[in-house]
C-alpha cells in the first residue's frame, strides 16, 4: 500500500497491529499479546460503556533528522495513566509494560511511519474497566491495549496562528473532579461546544474555571500559554486542567532560555493584553493563537504573525524531539536506532 505522506491530517488511519492484555480484577498485569488490528468484542455491560470507568495516553513516534525511532518522555506519559487510573479504581499498569508494549507496537507498525517532518505515529495506550457490571463499581476485569496510527497537523495550517472564543456558557472541569486525569467522559461533553465554535470560524474554545468564570483553563484539548513583557504565564495545576506532557516541557524549555515562567491563574481579562498566546499539546505540540474573542471583546496578537518567544520554543522543542538538538534532560527514548 502507498501511502500519500502529504495528505495525512489528524484523523484515524488503521494500521496493522495491536496489543492487547485482560486481568481479572486483583491480579497483576503480565505479558500482552500482539493482534492483528481490528474490531474487539466487549460486553454491553462493561463498566467503560456504562459508567466511564477509562482513561487513555496520546504520544507521538517519529523518525528523527538520523533516521531513528524515537518517543517524547513516555515515562511521564506512563505515571500520568497510572495516576489515571487509581483515580477511576483501576490497577495501574507498571512502567516497564507500559512502555514495552508500546515499543512493540511501534516496531511492528514501522511502515506506518511517516518521513521526518512530514508527520508522527500517533500512539493510544488505553486502560477500560471492561468486566460487565450492574452498579457503579469498579469492573470485575480490565483490558489495557494500545493501537496506532499516522497522522498529521492537530490544527490545519500546521504553525499559522489560530482564531478561539472564550466560552462563557460551557467547563471542562470543577475542582475534586476528574479534570486532571486523562478519562475518556472528560472529553465527549466538550465535543459540542468545539463543533459550534468551528461552524462559526473558530478554530476551538477557550474554557474559563467553573467557580469564577474568569481564569482560563484549557484551550480544547491543550493547555494555554500567553507571554506578557518577555514573561510566560500558564494555569497552574489545580486539579482541574490537565498536567499535559508538552506543557511541563515548554516550561522547563522556556526556563533554560532565561524566561521567567509564572505557572499561576491567569485572567482571561490578562490575556486578552498579552503580547503572545498559544497553546501546547502532544497533538498540536504549539500552536499559536492570532485571535481571541470574548463577548464583544477582540485580541489580535502579534498583527496575525507568530510571535517571537512562541516560535522559538516551537523550534527548541522540537529540535530535541528529532534530535537536531542536544537532549539535555534525557526527554527521548529511542525505540530503534
Amino acid at each position: 500500500m502507498e501511502i500519500d505522506w502529504d495528505s495525512l491530517t489528524f484523523s484515524f488511519t488503521a494500521t496493522d497491529v495491536m496489543y492487547r492484555q485482560v486481568i481479572p480484577a486483583g491480579s497483576e498485569w503480565g505479558e500482552g499479546d500482539l493482534l492483528p488490528f481490528g474490531d474487539i468484542s466487549i460486553s454491553p455491560a462493561a463498566g467503560v460503556l456504562n459508567y466511564g470507568q477509562g482513561i487513555f495516553e496520546g504520544m507521538k513516534a517519529q523518525r528523527a533528522d538520523d533516521g531513528s525511532i524515537v518517543l517524547f518522555r513516555p515515562k511521564q506519559n506512563s505515571a500520568r495513566f497510572a495516576i489515571g487510573a487509581e483515580r477511576l479504581g483501576m490497577p495501574p499498569v507498571p512502567e516497564k509494560i507500559f512502555i514495552d508494549a508500546i515499543e512493540s507496537v511501534i516496531r511492528e507498525n514501522e511502515r506506518w511511519i511517516p518521513p521526518t517532518g512530514r508527520g508522527a505515529l500517533y500512539v493510544r495506550p488505553v486502560l477500560w474497566g471492561s468486566g460487565a457490571i450492574l452498579g457503579v463499581a469498579p469492573a470485575p476485569e480490565f483490558t489495557f491495549m494500545v493501537f496506532v496510527c499516522p497522522v498529521g497537523p492537530y490544527f490545519k495550517g500546521g504553525m499559522s496562528p489560530i482564531s478561539l472564543r472564550v466560552s462563557d456558557e460551557f467547563h471542562r472541569a470543577a475542582p475534586g473532579g476528574s479534570g486532571g486525569v486523562k478519562a475518556i467522559g472528560n472529553y465527549a461533553p466538550g465535543m459540542m461546544p468545539s463543533k459550534m465554535a468551528k461552524k462559526e470560524g473558530y478554530a476551538e474554545i477557550i474554557y474559563l474555571d467553573a467557580v469564577e468564570h474568569r481564569y482560563v483553563e484549557e484551550v480544547g484539548a491543550a493547555n494555554f500559554f500567553c507571554v506578557k513583557d518577555q514573561v510566560l504565564y500558564t494555569p497552574e495545576l489545580t486539579g482541574t486542567i490537565l498536567p499535559g506532557i508538552t506543557r511541563d516541557s515548554i516550561v522547563q524549555l522556556a526556563r533554560d532560555s532565561g524566561y521567567t515562567v509564572h505557572e499561576e491563574k491567569v485572567d482571561v481579562e490578562f490575556a486578552m493584553q498579552a503580547d503572545e498566546a498559544f497553546c501546547a499539546g502532544t497533538a498540536a505540540v504549539i500552536s499559536p493563537i492570532g485571535r481571541i474573542e470574548h463577548g464583544d471583546k477582540v485580541t489580535e496578537y502579534c498583527d496575525g504573525e507568530v510571535g517571537e518567544i512562541t516560535h522559538q520554543l516551537y523550534h527548541s522543542l522540537l529540535d530535541i524531539q528529532l534530535r537536531r538538538a542536544e537532549d539535555k534532560h534525557d526527554w527521548i527514548h529511542v525505540v530503534k536506532e
